[in-house]
């Protein structure tokens, strides 16, 4: 059928069919069409949305970001065809029933997830699937790779390449802010590429764009990494391992992380970068993604082996992860903690020591440092002033001021103090808690909202003194989290006296 297109600016996929249009090809919602510009001969799939109103008959709305394939103006002559069913679908289907993907399958898969072939309807039973399924190692092995196939890769001409990530779960993990310009500083190169939050109060690249700019294509990352030795970026910038962005926004409204997903989803991205000695942080704790040490040694162990069918050496750190890391949670707040500690302080011991611990076990993969004294030299390399100096360079390299101070950066202007209810010991944090109260003031968005801790587990506390902080940049949004702050009580305050139970005459 022959329309006039109208761009719409919507920030989807697809075209927006008149509901007679749609019945004279023989379309329904969600069903695809095949786009054609006749101008410049290029097609595109699309699914479709039909209307009564919106579109006229003989009119084709496109949506903006089919259309930046497409380049139509308003007006255009456009062609819209019925399109066929992808095959990928059949093997998603027999995922469903419990098969088991051939490498085949499974690159056809991520290939029509990448050329946006499948809806989120498809993609989301895909990864319903796996989750109810678990993949195999085998399987594993073919996703990670085909998540690789399908973006750019970074090649380095020398090695080695470092990189590290830590799995996520607990509030205020800021330590990229230090083991990146300790690794960078000692003359081994470490292209970070990191993730914006999802359920989190402030990803690593959110924390970045605090200091600089974050989007950089690959090559840029590789310029940059080879020119100072490392880069703190976003990922979805890169086109690394593009499939990763669009399963976990998917996952995003269920709260899954499937474990053979998530393991290919970060050696996808430490492979396509060229890292070939990588530290995996696996927090451990009653509200973290691993909840016991017996969970997080299996973990480990699916990830070593997975390095080695990538050629990828892979060491990882079980973390302490039933409270936040240092006392920030939130964007500015965890810059301006992190800047402190390569100025010079020498608090929150949690964040120093951890950040030392993952850099130190990196510089002994490495061979710079012998077994055992990694902590060390990573320590040696902090206090020096060394890695502020290197990471003034990754601020500057990535557009940032490299002059730039902690006492520079302000947090949110709205504050509220949460006093203690009464005397006792800090008994409890509740990691999950303390997220949900940060994002209720607005982070990661709201760059400045987030919350300061002034007690942490096992503290001695008086009645009235503080426990935290909750900054916000709206009035409106402190409020909201004034309230879920009474809700959630985030924080547990106990005297050592838990229950007093009486002799049987007083009962």
């Amino acid at each position: 059928m022959k329309l006039t297109a109208k761009v719409l600016d919507i920030a989807t996929r697809g075209i927006l069919l008149n509901r007679l249009d749609a019945r004279s090809i023989g379309v329904l919602n969600g069903d695809r069409v095949q786009i054609i510009n006749p101008k410049n001969g290029v097609s595109v799939a699309a699914f479709v949305e039909t209307t009564s109103t919106i579109a006229q008959q003989g009119t084709g709305g496109i949506f903006r970001i089919t259309n930046e394939r497409l380049h139509l103006d308003d007006g255009d002559p456009i062609e819209v065809r019925e399109a066929g069913r992808p095959a990928s679908l059949d093997f998603i289907k027999k995922k469903m029933d419990g098969g088991r993907l051939s490498k085949e399958e499974t690159l056809a898969i991520i290939r029509d997830v990448v050329s946006d072939d499948l809806s989120p309807a498809e993609l989301t039973a895909f990864i319903t699937a796996s989750y109810i399924n678990p993949l195999d190692m085998d399987e594993v092995e073919n996703l990670t790779r085909a998540m690789v196939e399908t973006g750019e890769q970074i090649k380095f001409p020398s090695r080695p390449i470092v990189d590290k990530h830590s799995i996520g779960g607990v509030p205020g993990n800021k330590i990229s802010f230090l083991v990146v310009p300790i690794i960078a500083a000692s003359g081994l190169k470490i292209p970070k590429t990191s993730s914006r939050a999802i359920t989190g109060a402030g990803g690593t690249a959110d924390l970045m764009e605090v200091l600089a700019f974050v989007e950089f294509s690959s090559g840029e990352v590789q310029q940059m990494t080879e020119k100072v030795g490392g880069c703190i970026v976003w990922g979805g910038a890169t086109n690394i391992a593009p499939a990763d962005d669009r399963i976990i926004i998917q996952e995003y409204p269920f709260k899954i992380d499937a474990r053979g997903q998530m393991l290919a989803s970060v050696m996808a991205k430490k492979f396509a970068v060229g890292a070939n000695l990588v530290v995996i942080d696996i927090p451990v704790g009653q509200h973290t993604k691993v909840a016991t040490m017996q969970e997080g040694r299996k973990l480990a162990r699916e990830f070593i082996e997975l390095g080695e069918r990538l050629n990828m050496k892979v060491e990882c750190a079980l973390t302490y992860g039933d409270i936040p890391v240092g006392h920030s949670i939130g964007p500015k707040l965890e810059v301006i903690e992190a800047l402190r500690v390569l100025e010079g302080s020498s608090e929150p011991n949690s964040f120093i020591q951890k950040s030392l611990s993952i850099a130190g076990i990196a510089l002994e993969m490495s061979g710079k440092a012998i077994r055992g004294s990694g902590a060390a030299m990573a320590q040696e390399i902090l206090t020096s002033g060394k890695a502020l100096e290197k990471f003034r360079r990754i601020i500057e390299i990535q557009g940032g001021d490299p002059n730039v101070k902690s006492s520079d950066i302000s947090p949110g202007e709205h504050q509220y103090v949460v006093n203690s209810p009464a005397s006792g010991y800090v008994i409890e944090m509740n990691n999950r808690s303390l997220i949900t109260l940060a994002r209720t003031a607005g982070a990661p968005h709201d760059r400045g909202a987030g919350i300061l801790l002034h007690a942490k587990k096992g503290k001695l506390v008086k009645s009235g003194e503080p426990l935290f902080t909750i900054y916000a940049d709206r009035s409106w949004r402190l409020q909201n989290a004034i309230e879920e702050g009474r809700r959630l009580m985030p924080i547990l305050v106990e005297g050592m006296l838990l229950d007093r139970v009486p002799s049987i005459t007083e009962r």
